[in-house]
């Protein structure tokens, strides 16, 4: 009997549900008819902070939340000015709406077009500056987002989703959940490249079902002429800008903008003895032959290789890593972008990439270029009179202000000058290095104050040049002292001295007797 008691509780306790279902912890209290509906005080599912803790869109750091910074220098903004693009009517339309009812937005491109800036640029413009935004990291689980929503009162939300093929799957962003963020008027705001909208808009089902019918605004990476008329019209507002309207190459303006800052970065990191040294140091004689004024000539692997031995204490490292294998990583394409290294148009030759060489120029603790790689520029643009004189130009500007005290610059700057013919300057600079102690310079003053007949002035320059042991000058001294002694002893004879009339004669001979050129 007690059994059979114990049986009838049992069945009387236990749940049954007609009509309706529900997964969740319930209370046994026997039959219910109808729906369940449970109710918590707090989402199992969620981390996710309140909404008063999220921050103000109009305070918020683009770049903390996925926008590719440029570089930045002295006072400059943080990044440069937004230049419109061409979706950028589009994407103001679909941000409007889904300021007024929700939905996703979805910006898509190749790597660095832009999407970020462009999709961030659209909220700034189309949301309140009040507007809180939740910016979740990938993997983040999303189903208790509704509810932490619903606390939100009056307070405009907004979701943004940058590299939203992170934010897919059962616990992210599903078909229901932005159901359920659209009746609640919260606007997702979401990036996807090409390549991941592609997988996954045409791929597996249950993540595709959230791109359906969500017409992405499409960025290309290439700029069309009306986006570089438009940056055109920007160029004095910033001056990254106008590196990049004049360096950029095949319109990739964005990925100019943001990729210089990155290679750098791994450039300067590559010098390390255990990384990538020799690689390291072959872009920076490529960097350094273009900041000379090279620009994009291409320079032959001879002279990149040769180039290196100019660097002192890097040349040293870069024996760790050989050249094949620094050509290789130097050149390996980065960011879906160009390699540090770009060929050239013939075999075997190389050039920096511009966006990673307007960077050295401009970056404040970019390495000085080594003096010797002057007349390599030089060397390299040979047969370009304008790429010539732009050389020239670019060490006047660089080395000038250098001058004073060391007579190597003063060298440097008079070879360069000579090989541009302009032989007024070269030598006004050869006689700043001979006159601050360069023995080089000295002996070329000489010869050239010799040539002239001023061998009263060019005397002490050859002296100079000879006693340091320069073979030419030694010669060539010899002969214009001999020519000296003449004259005096000319001065002697007329003054009647037997003496000089002896000395004269065996001096006239020694003359005759010595070769047209001195030059040994």
């Amino acid at each position: 009997m007690g059994g059979q008691r114990d049986v009838q509780n049992d069945a009387a306790s236990a749940n049954s549900v007609s009509g309706g279902g529900f997964h969740a912890p319930v209370v046994q209290a026997g039959a219910f008819n109808g729906g369940v509906h449970t109710y918590y005080g707090a989402s199992p599912h969620t981390g996710l902070p309140p909404v008063t803790d999220w921050p103000r869109l109009d305070a918020a750091d683009p770049i903390a939340f996925g926008v590719r910074p440029t570089r930045k220098f002295a006072d400059e903004a943080t990044l440069p000015p937004y230049v419109a693009r061409d979706g950028d009517a589009l994407l103001e339309r679909r941000m409007s709406a889904a300021a007024e009812a929700g939905g996703l937005v979805l910006v898509t491109g190749e790597p660095l077009s832009g999407k970020s800036r462009t999709a961030w640029v659209g909220m700034l413009a189309n949301l309140p500056g009040t507007t809180r935004l939740l910016a979740p990291a990938a993997g983040t689980d999303l189903r208790g987002l509704p509810l932490v929503l619903r606390g939100r009162g009056e307070q405009p939300c907004v979701i943004w989703l940058d590299e939203l093929e992170g934010h897919l799957g059962e616990h992210g962003l599903t078909p229901a959940l932005l159901a359920d963020l659209a009746r609640l008027r919260v606007p997702v705001i979401a990036t996807m490249s090409d390549e991941a909208y592609d997988a996954h808009r045409f791929g597996e089902q249950v993540r595709a079902r959230v791109l359906v019918g969500v017409g992405a605004v499409e960025l290309t990476r290439v700029w069309t002429e009306a986006e570089l008329r438009r940056l055109a019209g920007a160029l004095d507002e910033d001056r990254r800008l106008a590196d990049a309207s004049l360096w950029c190459e095949d319109a990739d303006i964005a990925a100019f903008l943001a990729v210089g800052p990155e290679l750098w970065d791994e450039w300067w990191r590559a010098r390390r003895p255990n990384a990538h040294p020799h690689g390291h140091l072959l872009v920076r004689v490529a960097m350094d032959l273009a900041r000379c004024g090279t620009d994009d000539t291409p320079v032959p692997s001879s002279v990149l290789r040769e180039a290196c031995g100019l660097y002192d204490e890097g040349a040293a490292q870069a024996s760790r890593e050989s050249f094949e294998d620094a050509v290789a990583w130097a050149s390996k394409a980065r960011h879906g972008v160009a390699g540090m290294l770009l060929r050239g148009t013939e075999p075997e030759t190389w050039r920096a990439l511009p966006a990673l060489h307007r960077e050295a120029a401009a970056h404040p603790d970019a390495p000085p270029v080594p003096l010797g790689l002057w007349l390599r520029a030089m060397e390299v643009v040979s047969g370009n009179r304008d790429l010539q004189e732009v050389v020239v130009d670019s060490a006047q500007s660089e080395l000038e202000g250098e001058a004073d005290g060391r007579p190597e610059v003063g060298l440097v700057l008079g070879r360069l000058y000579e090989a541009t013919g302009q032989d007024q300057y070269a030598e006004e600079w050869f006689r700043h290095s001979a006159d601050a102690g360069g023995v080089e310079a000295a002996g070329v003053v000489g010869q050239v104050l010799a040539s002239r007949g001023d061998v009263v002035e060019a005397l002490p320059y050859l002296e100079r040049a000879a006693e340091a042991g320069n073979r030419y000058a030694q010669g060539l001294l010899v002969r214009e002292l001999v020519v000296r002694a003449v004259f005096w002893l000319d001065r002697g004879v007329v003054g009647g001295s037997r003496a000089a009339a002896d000395f004269r004669g065996r001096l006239r001979e020694l003359i005759k007797a010595l070769p047209d050129t001195v030059e040994e």
